[in-house]
């Protein structure tokens, strides 16, 4: 009887340290995987989503996806957001904050160059195929773009206007989006005639089948350099780097490819 209960014991005793061990490695999550959050600029949204379910499923490991304006995120992060990767659209804002000491050293860089479009929906008169003379119509009322004052693509939009002599007339016309999908949401819905948005936008299965776009001239703008860094406050640096190089991967460079960025060398 007494060593039956001793056996018991010891069964008991064995059960409470693995338990304690699996609450241990789920708490720091180390064990059972990381899980990092992203901040992302808008142009991203769709091929970031497929990067990040080609990363889960490679690594087992697990990121949160923020969208939303560059300029927005590098607010947020000055006044201490917890993200871990910052993907902008301007390098010009990454670059602010590894001089501002608040990324992980040697980890900023270049990660694409985008490219802007005219787009619109195929319910719209406006025959895109015109080009940029397309602006110049005046059954057009509205224009969408991203807000210049901290979207990367807005103020390439607003280059390209200026370039070929459109802004002008244009700009009583704008209607701007807090960040480049939401220009692209008000051009889709019909609340706005066509407007200028970002390539990758444009690729998307759901945005070519809405739509048709023509690609404006690089040379029109500025060059959208967009540049990524990992936050010094991240506690999943690790996780993070891992990330960058899958992005920086064979994999990870075909779905920026297919998304119409060009690459860096």
């Amino acid at each position: 009887m007494n060593k039956l209960k001793s056996w018991s014991l010891s069964v008991m005793c064995w059960a409470i340290v693995i338990a304690i061990f699996i609450c241990h490695i789920h708490g720091t999550g180390e064990a059972v995987g990381g899980e990092i959050t992203i901040a992302a600029a808008s142009d991203l949204n769709f091929a970031m989503k497929d990067l990040i379910g080609e990363y889960e499923k490679t690594t087992g490991n697990h990121a949160k996806l923020s969208l939303g304006s560059s300029g927005n995120f590098y607010a947020q992060i000055q006044n201490g957001a917890p993200f871990d990767l910052y993907f902008s659209a301007d390098i010009g804002y990454p670059k602010k904050l590894e001089e501002a000491g608040l990324i992980v050293p040697g980890s900023l860089y270049r990660y694409a160059v985008g490219r802007i479009v005219l787009w619109t929906g195929k319910k719209s008169s406006v025959d895109v195929s015109r080009g940029i003379d397309a602006l110049r119509m005046p059954t057009i009322r509205k224009i969408a773009i991203a807000n210049p004052k901290h979207a990367p693509y807005g103020r390439a939009a607003v280059a390209a206007m200026e370039h070929y002599n459109v802004y002008s007339l244009a700009k009583d016309k704008l209607i701007l989006g807090e960040n480049i999908s939401q220009a692209a949401q008000f051009i889709e819905s019909g609340a706005c005639d066509i407007g200028i948005i970002a390539l990758s936008l444009a690729l998307a299965p759901t945005m070519k089948a809405a739509g048709s776009y023509w690609e404006i001239p690089s040379g029109a703008h500025p060059p959208l350099e967009q540049g990524a860094a990992i936050l010094k406050s991240s506690k999943q640096q690790d996780v993070a780097k891992q990330f960058v190089e899958f992005m920086q991967g064979e994999k990870g460079q075909e779905i920026m490819t297919r998304y119409g960025f060009t690459l860096p060398d």
